[in-house]
This record gives structure tokens, sequence and C-alpha cells, in this order.
């Protein structure tokens, strides 16, 4: 039996655009997100000119904040080349990121929007020149309920499809949900729940959807 033709990634996209549900999919959610991306420095600027409430955290009590942002963006980088890899050659695996990433964001600018939180005891602040641009350029510190940071490496692993991808995704999440607590980016609430509404919310868009049935679409 002949070995299966690994498709490039010129193939892979072709297939996909000719197919009406991928390219639906594809040019809709990628118009949603650009849009999305172009708004959230003004709501994000809105946010942190606003008082909140500063919660008391045991956990946070008990641990020494310190600056560990290089270690931060190595992992969320490193796992944003990883799945761009892989979506490369699998659009399914893009649409799927795509679309609950959307859904991700609303919520997140919901509970943002109406849970206000002053930024944890200690924080130090956590600087990324690449994503900079959609906060508008300024330190962000009260983007807190639930944790961003989290629900995209959550979301990451979720959206990855081979074994050991996921494995390492995994454990990429799990540091770096410690590592925002010992930077005191987030307090432990913040942290904690983003696994949990990022999971609903993507079961959620594959239902709705039918993100499922994309995978069994004839090329």
């Amino acid at each position: 039996m002949a070995p299966k033709h690994k498709r490039t990634i010129k193939e892979a996209w072709v297939s996909a655009l000719q197919s009406p549900r991928k390219r639906d999919k594809l040019l809709i959610g990628s118009s949603i997100v650009a849009v999305m991306l172009l708004g959230m420095p003004f709501f994000f600027n809105y946010i942190q000119n606003r008082k909140g409430t500063e919660l008391n955290d045991w956990v946070l009590d008990h641990i020494p904040a310190h600056d560990v942002s290089i270690i931060i963006f190595t992992l969320i980088w490193g796992m944003g080349l990883l799945i761009l890899i892989r979506a490369l050659y699998n659009p399914v695996i893009y649409i799927n990121y795509v679309w609950s990433l959307i859904f991700v964001n609303l919520a997140r600018m919901l509970t943002i929007l109406f849970v206000s939180l002053d930024p944890p005891k200690g924080l130090i602040h956590l600087i990324d020149p690449l994503t900079g641009f959609f906060y508008g350029n300024t330190v962000i510190t009260r983007d807190l309920f639930f944790s961003g940071h989290t629900s995209t490496m959550v979301l990451i692993y979720l959206c990855l499809e081979k074994r050991n991808d996921k494995i390492v995704a995994f454990i990429s999440a799990a540091i770096l949900m410690v590592l925002l607590l010992v930077q005191h980016i987030h307090y432990t609430i913040d942290v904690v729940a983003a696994p949990i509404c990022v999971y609903i919310i993507f079961r959620l868009v594959r239902r709705f959807l039918k993100l499922d049935q994309l995978k069994n679409d004839e090329d």
C-alpha cells in the first residue's frame, strides 16, 4: 500500500477555500478577529482608567513576586509558533482556533467589564512589545478576570490535534499558570477560572458551528 501523500501548504489551503463551509468560516472568522483587534485598544484603555476592587489572595500572599517575563513570553510565542505551523498544513485547526478565540475574547470582555478589579499587590509589569499594539501601546493591569494569557495557552492545547503537541501544550499551559502567579500578574481566581471558561466556550462553539463536521468534509 502506497504511503499517504502529505499535502503541501498550498494544497491544504486551496482545498479549504474550495469547500464552501470551510471558506465561509475562514473568511468570516478572520474578518471578525480583525475588527476585534482594531477595537481592543479602546476597550482596554477604558478598563485601565477605571477603579476596581483589590482582592485578598491567600496564594499570592505566600508567593514572593519575581520577574519571569522572558519565560512567560518564550512559552506563549513558542506555542503560538507551533500552532501556526500546524494550522498552515491543516486549515481546520485555524478555523477551530479563530472561532473559539472570537467567543473567548467576547466572554473575557464581558467578565472584565462586569468584574472590576484592581491589580494584585506586588504586581510586576509584563510588557510584550509584540502584543502591546492591541493594548494601545500602554501597560494594562486591570484586564484580570479571566486570564487572557492562560486562555490563549489552553485554547492552543484544545485546538492542536497531535498527541505529542497536546502534551507539550498542556505542560506549557500549566507552567504558565504558575508563572503568572509568581509575577503577581493575576489573582488566583483569574488563572483557575480561565481553563474552565475556555473549555466550555470551545465545546459550545464546536457544537453550534458544527466545526467537528469540517474534518469529515471531502477535500
